[in-house]
């Protein structure tokens, strides 16, 4: 036996290592960090289970696809061992191969393709887990009588494995095909369409009789599909799907088993009609089918659509109500007629004292200009939250200050992991102060970060944060920043436990290959207590944790005990949840089931589970055992730092607007339809979105934190309802919806934001500012629910000509007819219940 000459060995090895060896240092380096960050075992369990389905999967398609081969090897080859094969236009070449070099050129396509198919399968390992580890529902379609889990779990993992089924049967026909077909064993002839040797004949026939079994496989799936699917003015099943449709479905299947057994027929005898037969009966039932539906779906259900449909629209209503977690909102109808007095304002006085003023965008400008201090510190966004302030619940907003390291002045390698490694501090003041010039009251401020209210931060250094792309190497030799005083810098040492030690050579070389970094390698400065920090990013380093999770796009910042910590929402999601319609986004089902804790300085993670009743969430829990902390096990201090996040709630709101509507008949005639009303924002028409306020709700003692959304009825501007997220305590996650009654005309945000504009003191005042130059900026329209009225305010913000920093100069507050403008809030709420002696000045300004 020969073997491979030296310098081709080295060749082969080299090359083998060029192709595997940047995957390896990932899996070896990952494999560090999740060690590091506590998730050794939830690593170590997806890259197992990747692994097992690409053994199973590598191992069975080489075993089939090595057997067929091998077969057709045997078919094809004399006697002598020999097999011919004529090529050229004309088969004019005659080539001839031994059965062995057949056989292991069989064998290296085998490897080859079986080693694709794994590859494919094994990036699905997440359908494998889910289908073994699944936890029902407790509910099931009204239908098929099927468990959700079924549908969520179970079904993608059929049809994948179906999938791998089929298209390793189609390359198994096709290179056993192409080589009967080289061999003359399989060829177009003038007597017949296919003429064939007695051993293709029987090996292909085998082989279509098993894609028959998959067919009717596929059949049988697709049964539930159905309700899964967009129908008509529904998703999930419709009277032609139920009548139609899914009986053709049925009699499919049974059809991919006669004509399978009409393809055994084929294979042991002389006949050749039983094969053609199969595919016309099945393509006969199938366009049969469909035309059966159409006609059903034009001639009985469209002349009588309502009535047709009601039971499968009920059953849209229902899944969907409940997927997205609608099924348990609280309503309430408010009088809409409602006047407020003195004693409502005062009994409101804490709602009114956190009438948000500031806008995100103007505020996050305004501390860009006053709060940055350098040109390498970003302020990314701004949060909002609330704080417990002199024994007063505030809502305040509050936005870190972190370090852009591509705004350095000088770039250097240094600079840019070893010295300037971290952001310091943050900025916070409350939503509705203003300074005499205009602009925002601060409670922490400067650098070092000062306070003018009780709140603390005793480790203002943020080194894991939105901002925080690249990697940082703390504890060399070289002083890390820490933040500007005066013409001087005040230089740390990071004291966390983040990061990776580079305590031996090795360790080095292998980071420096992963980063590309030649300097980690060389570097005189770092020693064997030095760290090596990566991934960051919070946004990335959770995504990296939990792949199969999705995330809220806003995380926040909180203060607590002193420290820094970020808080992000993710998501468990599916598109697969029987008859609930599916939104843009493509998914079906959501639930806000997780809470990652990031703290800033050591970069310790904390993976919560928030709703112990999601079935999905239950189900990763079972696939990773100890990887989420039960909600009741977060420090109360964060806990009263919780919020019901954004995205869901704006997500809810607009499948509410539809699905609040429980009759069939109602629901059909969309005769209830909400909308979420739509601003001119700068020239653009937008929807509004949800905000954060801290308010009493109606019937309630207390003021909370929520996120509350207004809803104006189809093509119509006055307002119907307005829809709440609560966030605080046991009410967390509870909806409520206010409703007005529909004879009653309330002003709704377009009626106030056009009236606003015709008033004939604002409008002239606007059109002043704008021709001497400055920049009018209009806030967002805030509907503040007093008892069972409303009061609106928004607010409005100068930017001189040239200036960057735009002031808070009125606030505009409407209330039934009345709308005012003044420079501060309190005065308007003064003007507009002038009269009232009674009414509490609120503290809006200093």
């Amino acid at each position: 036996m020969k073997t491979l000459p030296l310098p081709a060995l080295l060749a082969v090895l080299v090359l083998g290592l060029i192709m595997t060896g940047p995957s390896l240092l990932g899996l070896y380096t990952d494999w560090l960090w999740f060690r590091e960050v506590g998730f050794s075992t939830l690593y170590a369990t997806m890259l197992r289970a990747q692994g097992l389905v690409f053994t199973v999967v590598f191992v069975t398609g080489m075993i089939w696809l090595t057997l067929n081969l091998r077969h057709a090897v045997a078919t094809v080859t004399h006697p002598t061992g020999t097999a011919h094969f004529l090529m050229g236009a004309r088969g004019e070449v005659t080539i001839s191969a031994s059965r062995q070099r057949l056989i292991g050129i069989g064998n290296v396509l085998a490897l080859i393709i079986a080693i694709l198919v794994g590859l494919l399968a094994s990036g699905q390992w997440e359908r494998w887990l889910g289908w073994w580890f699944a936890v029902p529902f407790g509910r099931t379609d009204p239908i098929l009588g099927l468990e959700a889990s079924f549908y969520v779990f179970s079904l993608p993992f059929y049809r994948l494995a179906l999938g791998l089924a089929q298209a390793l049967l189609v390359l198994a026909a096709l290179a056993s095909g192409g080589l009967y077909f080289a061999a003359g064993h399989l060829r177009l002839g003038q007597a017949s369409p296919l003429a064939m040797s007695a051993g293709a004949r029987r090996h292909l026939a085998v082989l279509a009789s098993v894609f028959l079994v998959l067919l009717a496989a596929g059949a049988w799936l697709s049964r539930a599909g159905y309700l899964t699917q967009p129908s008509g003015i529904i998703q999930g099943a419709s009277y032609a799907d139920v009548q139609a449709r899914m009986p053709a479905a049925f009699i499919l299947a049974a059809v991919g088993l006669v004509g399978a057994g009409l393809a055994l027929v084929q294979a042991f005898s002389r006949r050749n009609w039983p094969i053609p037969v199969a595919a016309v009966l099945y393509l006969v039932i199938s366009i049969g089918g469909a035309g059966y539906a159409a006609l059903l779906q034009r001639f009985v259900v469209t002349p009588n659509e309502q009535t047709r449909e009601s039971p499968y629209i009920q059953h849209n209503i229902d899944a969907t109500r409940f997927a997205f977690n609608l099924h348990d909102v609280e309503e309430r109808e408010l009088s809409g007629d409602a006047l407020l007095t003195a004693d409502d304002i005062e009994a409101n006085a804490q709602t009114l004292e956190n009438v948000r003023l500031w806008d995100h965008q103007p505020l996050l400008q305004t501390f860009g200009q006053i709060q940055e201090i350098r040109t390498y510190y970003d302020f990314v966004s701004v949060d909002n939250d609330r704080y417990t302030i002199d024994g007063r619940l505030r809502q305040v907003m509050l936005s870190p200050r972190e370090l852009n390291s591509s705004a350095l002045p000088n770039l250097t390698w240094v600079n840019e992991r070893l010295t300037f490694t971290h952001g310091y501090g943050l900025t916070l003041g409350p939503v509705n102060q203003v300074t005499e010039e205009g602009l925002p009251v601060l409670f922490v401020q400067d650098l070092p970060p000062t306070t003018t209210a009780d709140i603390t931060i005793d480790e203002p250094s943020i080194y894991y944060g939105e901002l925080s792309n690249d990697y940082v190497i703390v504890n060399t030799a070289t002083r890390e920043f820490h933040y500007p005083r005066g013409d001087d810098n005040v230089f740390t040492q990071y004291g966390g436990t983040g990061g990776l030690l580079l305590d031996s050579l090795w360790r080095k070389v292998v980071f420096a290959l992963r980063f590309g970094s030649y300097q980690l390698l060389l570097s005189d400065d770092i020693g064997p207590e030095s760290r090596i920090l990566f991934n960051r990013n919070i946004r990335e380093r959770v995504r990296l944790l939990t792949p199969f999770l999705s995330f809220d796009q806003d995380p926040y910042m909180v203060v607590v005990d002193g420290r820094l910590y970020w808080i992000l929402d993710a998501y468990t999601t599916s598109d697969q949840y029987p008859y609930s319609s599916a939104t843009g986004r493509g998914l079906n089902y959501i639930r806000n089931s997780v809470k990652f804790v990031v703290d800033a300085y050591h970069g310790t993670t904390t993976i919560y589970a928030a709703d112990a009743g999601d079935p999905i969430l239950a189900t990763y829990a079972r696939i990773f055992p100890g990887v989420f902390t039960p909600l009741d096990e977060m420090p109360p201090a964060l806990r009263a730092h919780v919020r019901y996040p954004e995205d869901i709630f704006a997500l809810q709101s607009s499948v509410f607007a539809t699905y609040h509507m429980t009759q069939p008949a109602v629901f059909y005639n969309r005769e209830d339809q909400w909308e979420i009303p739509a601003l001119d924002d700068g020239g653009e028409t937008r929807p509004m979105l949800p905000y954060y306020t801290i308010m009493r709700l109606p019937g309630e003692p207390e003021p909370e934190f929520i996120q509350m959304l207004p809803f104006t009825p189809r093509r119509r501007d006055n307002l119907a309802a307005w829809l709440v997220a609560r966030s605080d305590g046991e009410h967390y996650g509870r909806l409520r919806v206010f409703q007005f009654p529909k004879q009653k005309l309330v002003f709704g945000p377009r009626q106030v934001v056009a009236r606003i504009s015709q008033d004939q003191t604002i409008a002239p005042q606007i059109t002043l500012w704008n021709q001497q130059g400055s920049e009018v900026i209009w806030g967002t329209l805030m509907v503040i629910p007093i008892e069972e009225s409303l009061i609106y305010v928004r607010p409005l913000y100068l930017r001189a000509s040239g200036g960057r920093i735009p002031e808070l100069t009125r606030v505009i507050a409407a209330y039934n007819n009345q709308i005012v403008m003044e420079p501060t809030l309190d005065e308007a709420l003064v003007r507009l219940f002038e009269g009232n002696p009674s009414l509490p000045a609120t503290p809006v300004s200093e």
